[in-house]
């Protein structure tokens, strides 16, 4: 193996100091062009590689951004770190990737750790387990690095974020439900502790309310976002006396497991029961049964937050600008609602 080249053999090489090397490399407007362009066709050559951590250390600056999700094999996750990178990109960042798997304990060490790697800003998206201990991110604001939350966030003083209108996309969704005659509606629900979810539910609750139909609280169950806890869900539904003619699901993969368990009893979609879900995934739309979903806009959420943290990054004023951007949610009515037009 060849040894790595230093700006010394540069210096060597044209005759020149390596302070002059280094000022070259780093563009230092004391420098000629000429020179320049000297040191930097010899350092092409000479296959030189600068050290970008000796550089972060010197500068202040790393132009990487590091990114917290709760998981990457997720459309919607992937598709906002998509929408981070293409923002990101072309002002020269790099984009590190940290997963928690909802775990609260990782979240914590991927914050310090991103912090010792001296990003210069950190987006992300929290875990579902409330966790108490805020150290981790007072230590990341305390180092004057750009926090910024979407899709799921805390309320913390200084933090942008970047979410959806939870509460408009649940009521939008169960008022198309109300408005193809359905009035048994329940709701599959997400952990209630994250907001998110919350506010899909706050927006189911009103939608029905100001249609006069009253809430049963039966007919709210908290599941988990796969199809194994739709079917669950569903069969617990179909027991009740006055069972449900639809569902608003606050996942589409929970949507997806309530459809095969209904079409397992040869209950029929949507004249007999409709169903409708939320994130807008792939498959949603792509299926013989195609299912009304809450599109999130994740691409859209991706390139905003990377916008709010182009915005901030840099600032060194002490009083911190907190910036709230609320995409709207769109609804793509599909097959699983149509009842009138079916």
């Amino acid at each position: 193996m060849s040894e790595k080249i230093t700006i010394y053999d540069i210096a060597k090489k044209l005759n020149i100091t390596a302070a002059t090397v280094s000022r070259a490399l780093n563009n230092s407007p004391k420098i000629k062009e000429s020179t320049k362009q000297l040191v930097l066709e010899a350092a092409s050559s000479m296959n030189y590689k600068q050290n970008k951590l000796a550089l972060a250390l010197k500068s202040g600056r790393s132009n990487n951004i590091g990114v917290i999700v709760p998981r990457v094999d997720s459309n919607f996750f992937a598709s906002v770190i998509r929408g981070i990178e293409e923002e990101l990109y072309p002002h020269g960042y790099q984009v590190i990737i940290c997963q928690t798997h909802e775990n609260p304990k990782r979240e914590n060490e991927n914050l310090y750790t991103l912090i010792d790697a001296q990003v210069d800003g950190i987006l992300m998206s929290v875990t579902a387990v409330t966790n108490e201990n805020d150290d981790a991110f007072q230590n990341v604001l305390e180092k004057n690095v750009p926090l910024i939350f979407f899709d799921r966030s805390k309320q913390i003083n200084g933090v942008s974020s970047v979410t959806i209108n939870d509460f408009k996309g649940g009521y939008i969704v169960t008022k198309q439900l109300i408005n193809q005659g359905c009035r048994n509606i329940a709701h599959f629900s997400g952990d209630q502790s994250l907001e998110i979810f919350k506010n899909r539910f706050l927006g189911y609750k009103q939608a029905l309310l100001d249609s006069g139909i009253p809430f049963n609280e039966k007919y709210v169950i908290q599941s988990k976002s796969s199809v194994e806890a739709g079917k669950n869900a569903i069969n617990i539904l179909l027991e009740l006396e006055t069972p449900p003619d639809a569902i608003f699901s606050s996942s589409d993969f929970a949507a997806l497991g309530a459809i095969q368990e209904l079409r397992d009893r040869n209950i029929n979609i949507p004249q007999e029961f409709c169903v409708a879900g939320f994130s807008n995934e792939p498959f949603t739309k792509f299926m013989e049964l195609s299912i009304t979903s809450v599109d999130q806009s994740p691409l859209e959420m991706g390139k905003m937050s990377a916008r709010v943290f182009l915005e901030q990054v840099g600032k060194t004023d002490t009083i911190k600008i907190e910036k709230k951007v609320v995409l709207a949610p769109e609804l793509h009515i599909r097959k699983s609602t149509s009842r009138i037009n079916s």
